[in-house]
């Protein structure tokens, strides 16, 4: 899964991702260090990714942030004031922690405001639950370019789980 995902990835022209570890999505940042077509920049923070992000665009090239759904509150003034407001095309492949069988508590709390986050910004969002969702990866990828806005792509447990 995690391949086919980078591989949508390249075939969509993205070119830039930044991205803050994660525990569900290390095989994607595994085989994206691996990628020469995509430049990987781990980043400290979220916020600092979408900043990261905008500059990549900015210069010409496309990106994609790869983050955790408990980072939406610390990236919520960065997407609205500057990712939204400059039509940045913004693919977030994010993992969505915090559903039953989550065994980090913290992790709970966000989860119940996700949804309701990506909403008040506007941002379509697709959730993946089963593998064979992945599917849709490419057509959400060219959607959020002809579009020019960002879009959320939650990836959860049982997507992960199901995936290996």
């Amino acid at each position: 899964m995690d391949r086919q995902l980078v591989g949508d990835l390249v075939a969509a022209g993205v070119d830039f991702v930044t991205s803050v570890p994660c525990k569900q999505l290390a095989g994607v940042l595994e085989v994206l260090d691996e990628t020469t077509s995509i430049r990987h920049v781990p980043c400290n923070k979220e916020d600092e990714g979408m900043g990261l992000c905008a500059g990549a665009y900015l210069g010409g090239g496309r990106p994609c942030i790869v983050m955790q759904n408990t980072a939406l509150g610390v990236v919520v003034n960065a997407l609205a004031t500057l990712i939204q407001f400059y039509h940045i095309p913004l693919p977030m492949l994010i993992s969505y922690r915090g559903e039953v069988g989550e065994k980090v508590a913290c992790q709970v709390e966000m989860a119940l405001h996700t949804n309701a986050i990506l909403a008040q910004l506007h941002i379509p969002t697709y959730h993946f639950h089963h593998p064979d969702q992945a599917a849709e990866f490419p057509g959400i990828l060219a959607h959020t370019q002809m579009c020019s806005k960002p879009t959320a792509i939650l990836t959860d447990a049982s997507f992960w789980g199901a995936a290996t």
